[in-house]
């Protein structure tokens, strides 16, 4: 779909449902989820999200999807983008909000941020993502059937597996101990599938919007809990990330999920599980990238970072 013809679309639908003109059209850079604009309007700039044309309306391609999941959650405390307008026809699109604020990922992205803000930052998440697990998954339409703490490592086994062992080195050992002891499974939760703050805009300190919704599913909460975990210590990232000293510990941030009232069990596991999902999406995008496949110089920075998580997996297991 061109611009073009999207814009035509966009503006035809947002003139007929809401009486709203659309004065400007432009890509916003740096989303991997189908295509992305900004549109300037009448009434304020929102946010348009289409299929890419050629493109099959699955996976991260779901327009429609994405948004039935911010029509779901407007009505509860989870801070999301408000949705403007939903086109059916394919290739799909819909309108949301543009909500200001900062998405960083601090021992990430560029530009930094401040320690204290990213720490409050952190701490703040922690005590949302509560909100969002509070939802029913079963009162959410297109919600699959909840994967296992087992099922989720079979699934980044096979990634793992995927990837040539030499871009991974020790990565069967972290997997064997993971396979080890598995955790049973607690009642399943809705689940972002990519909850960071990289996908959250703040405000300030305080969250203003979880974005990014392509991967939503219903799951094991620990899963999503250890994945945000991975993102709490710049050491696991040598050669591309930052080191934050005052960022909160794994601990400060599971007690701030819980609120101090309750544990969670098993939760040493899902960290590690973390640091080995992290490991093997990096070692597929380095291999991918030598490969020839998606030429990025930048991939060759990882292999620090594939060891680093590897390593404190396994010294996670093994004490």
């Amino acid at each position: 779909m061109s611009d073009v013809s999207l814009e035509s679309r966009v503006s035809a639908v947002l003139r007929a449902e809401r009486g709203v003109t659309v004065t400007d059209f432009e890509p916003l850079l740096g989303g991997h989820s189908g295509l992305t604009y900004r549109a300037n309007t009448s009434e304020g700039a929102i946010v348009v999200k289409a299929v890419p044309e050629g493109q099959r309306p699955v996976g991260r391609h779901d327009m429609l999807r994405q948004a039935s999941i911010l029509e779901a959650l407007a009505s509860t405390d989870v801070p999301v983008p408000g949705i403007v307008a939903v086109d059916r026809q394919e290739p799909a699109w819909f309108a949301m909000d543009l909500i200001a604020g900062e998405s960083l990922e601090p021992v990430l992205d560029d530009p930094a941020v401040d320690p204290a803000v990213a720490s409050a930052r952190m701490l703040r998440a922690a005590e949302v993502l509560p909100l969002l697990h509070a939802v029913e998954p079963s009162s959410i339409d297109g919600a699959a059937d909840p994967l296992t703490p087992a099922d989720e490592l079979d699934r980044w086994a096979k990634t793992l597996a995927a990837v040539p062992p030499e871009l991974v080195a020790g990565g069967s050992e972290l997997l064997g101990l993971l396979r080890a002891d598995v955790p049973d499974a607690i009642a399943p939760t809705l689940v972002h599938g990519d909850y960071r703050l990289g996908n959250i805009l703040s405000q300030g300190t305080e969250p203003a919007a979880l974005i990014d919704w392509e991967i939503w599913s219903a799951g094991d909460p620990r899963v999503e809990l250890g994945w945000f975990l991975v993102f709490a210590d710049g050491s696991n990232f040598p050669g591309v990330g930052r080191e934050i000293p005052s960022l909160p510990s794994s601990e400060e941030l599971i007690a701030a999920y819980t609120g101090g009232a309750r544990t969670l069990p098993d939760m040493t596991w899902f960290d590690a599980l973390g640091r080995l999902k992290m490991a093997s999406i990096m070692g597929h995008n380095l291999r991918r990238h030598r490969e020839g496949r998606h030429i990025d110089p930048d991939q060759e920075k990882l292999p620090a970072t594939i060891a680093r998580l590897i390593d404190t997996g396994t010294s996670l297991l093994r004490h």
